[in-house]
């Protein structure tokens, strides 16, 4: 079995107090062999980026984050543009996106500085990572507006059947995460069962989003493990099958 976090802040664990070097070999110990991890502004880039020198099995993505949007976002773009411009060795644009969830103040800024990630991915051929919350028609109509030639993942997906399919027309993957481990997650674990196995991957989240029967506790990429059983659980192929499509297609979106 070769599991893929497509999803986990192991900067933010840290700040959890958790110990990167056992809680990558715990996750090793149940089979995960490929981390990624998102960027949330330039203040994080280069740390997470050692992170993928260090650890074989990490990789890390370069983006803002729209609740990191602050007045130096412009000039993270322009250090974007240039590490990228010299080689960068990111696997994805992101984590980025829309977020208003806590209102449309900065609704303008946040979606020029997504445009000009989705820019950015596009010249440099790159997927996306992407956060929406509270936004989703905003979204899919820069998403049309700026198709992705290499796609990319919405990431912690909570939505319906119709609002997957709609993301997954755009040419998207679905991050699927701890959500569905939660009953009362129906509407959710209704799309899982019913989206194309072939356009879903996993991710933990990690520190945020516990599990069920974990709450409290720091989300940690072993528990990757958690959310394919309950994965599994939902669908109606085999465990071979679901297991090795995943894997697929996890590889694939990040080659």
């Amino acid at each position: 079995m070769c599991l893929f976090d497509t999803h986990c802040h192991l900067d933010l664990m840290v700040q959890k107090g958790i110990d990167i070097d056992t809680a990558l070999q715990q996750a090793r110990e149940v089979g995960v062999e490929r981390i990624i991890v998102p960027g949330l502004s330039a203040n994080n880039w280069n740390v997470i980026q050692q992170y993928s020198y260090k650890y074989s099995m990490v990789e890390w993505a370069m983006g803002i984050h729209p609740l990191f949007i602050s007045v130096e976002s412009g000039e993270q773009l322009e250090q974007m543009r240039q590490r990228l411009k010299q080689g960068e060795d990111c696997i994805a644009i992101g984590e980025c996106g829309l977020d208003f969830y806590h209102g449309r103040d900065d609704q303008q800024q946040q979606i020029a500085i997504l445009v000009e990630q989705l820019q950015l991915a596009q010249h440099y051929d790159l997927p996306v990572l992407l956060h929406v919350r509270k936004a989703h028609q905003e979204l899919l109509q820069l998403l049309k507006q700026y198709p992705l030639p290499r796609g990319g993942i919405l990431h912690g997906f909570t939505g319906s059947y119709e609002q997957g399919m709609q993301y997954i027309k755009q040419g998207l993957y679905l991050g699927i995460g701890g959500s569905i481990t939660y009953e009362r997650a129906r509407k959710t674990r209704d799309a899982v069962t019913r989206l194309p196995l072939e356009r879903l991957v996993l991710e933990t989240d990690a520190p945020d989003m516990p599990l069920f029967g974990h709450q409290g506790e720091v989300n940690q990429p072993k528990f990757v493990k958690n959310v394919l059983s309950s994965f599994i659980l939902l669908r109606k192929e085999s465990e071979q099958t679901i297991t090795l499509m995943i894997e697929k297609s996890s590889k694939l979106l990040f080659k």
